[in-house]
């Protein structure tokens, strides 16, 4: 049983590169308006910010350090919270691409994919009809024909790339294999505890969102890596706060925001990272637990500190 009073990592994906500038209104672009929501979002209670980078002029994403540029230092300076950047960039991307922002960068935490997997995001064509910019209906319609390349070789060279730079990681796995494939690591020494496990559902392509497959991540994680690990899901879209609301309750942290779900209800789109944020807390408070500060995160997650950065 979770202890009472424990601290609750709430992360905030703030954009990612799912979703596209036509499916919300409220998807953050711009340097500007990626700023301007993730400030809310850890106003709102935020933990740790996930990070990507589009451009702004049509909102694609982009692995360019030099977009991460633009808001990572005004991040810093406004906010203690934990800023996490992605080596995931986008499933068309190759692992050169996708990984040079954290190696260049050199942040408290990456995200890491454990293994190779197909994406499937072309069944959001039968929701949304019209795009704004091209490429937003060839990225869904190329994802029916799209292998999510993680191999044994890419992971290696981002652990020890990030390893090198003291960055610590947020392992994504999708699927069971994915956390056989961490113990891989952690057997091999590239991955010391403690280390963030970030429990993906509900997305085509890897496991469900039904409580029992949550329930088998969760009993398969602590199998594999005991107390070394801390567990954390995500939700996505309709998925969020229900697989949130069942892994609060069995000792998990958690993650939500627009990458993840553009909603805050049925048909009722979010208008921010922090209303999603606000949501999550509520939740959390309901079940009489604490949301964890930054420091909190950096002592549970033995980070190096947001000063030991180069941005």
């Amino acid at each position: 049983m979770p202890k009472p009073n424990r601290k609750v990592i709430i992360s905030c994906a703030v954009t990612g590169a799912i979703h596209t500038p036509s499916m919300s209104p409220h998807l953050p672009v711009t340097p500007e308006q990626i700023i301007t929501d993730s400030l809310a979002a850890a106003e709102a209670g935020a933990t740790i910010l996930h990070l990507h980078a589009r451009d702004p002029e049509n909102g694609r994403p982009t692995q360019e350090p030099d977009a991460f540029r633009a808001f990572l230092p005004q991040l810093k300076q406004a906010t203690g919270a934990v800023l996490n950047l992605t080596t995931g960039g986008s499933p068309h991307m190759s692992v050169e691409e996708r990984m040079r922002p954290a190696a260049e960068l050199k942040p408290e935490v990456a995200s890491l994919n454990m293994g190779s997997m197909n994406f499937g995001l072309y069944p959001m064509l039968n929701r949304f009809k019209e795009f704004q910019h091209d490429w937003e209906r060839q990225h869904l319609e190329n994802s029916r024909d799209l292998v999510f390349k993680n191999t044994f070789a890419d992971i290696e060279h981002i652990l020890k790339t990030g390893n090198a730079n003291g960055t610590r990681f947020e392992f994504e796995c999708y699927d069971t294999s994915h956390l056989y494939n961490l113990a891989h690591f952690v057997d091999r020494g590239l991955v010391k505890a403690p280390f963030l496990v970030q429990t993906v559902f509900g997305l085509l392509g890897g496991i469900g969102a039904h409580p029992e497959d949550v329930a088998h991540m969760k009993r398969t994680a602590d199998r594999l890596f005991g107390d070394d690990y801390v567990w954390s899901v995500l939700g996505a879209g309709r998925n969020q706060m229900a697989v949130a609301a069942q892994a609060a309750a069995q000792g998990g942290n958690i993650r939500v925001g627009l990458e993840d779900s553009l909603w805050l209800s049925p048909g009722k789109l979010a208008q921010s990272n922090a209303d999603q944020v606000r949501k999550a807390r509520e939740l959390l408070e309901g079940l009489s637990l604490d949301v964890a500060t930054p420091d909190d995160a950096r002592d549970m997650l033995g980070l190096k500190g947001g000063d030991n950065v180069a941005f």
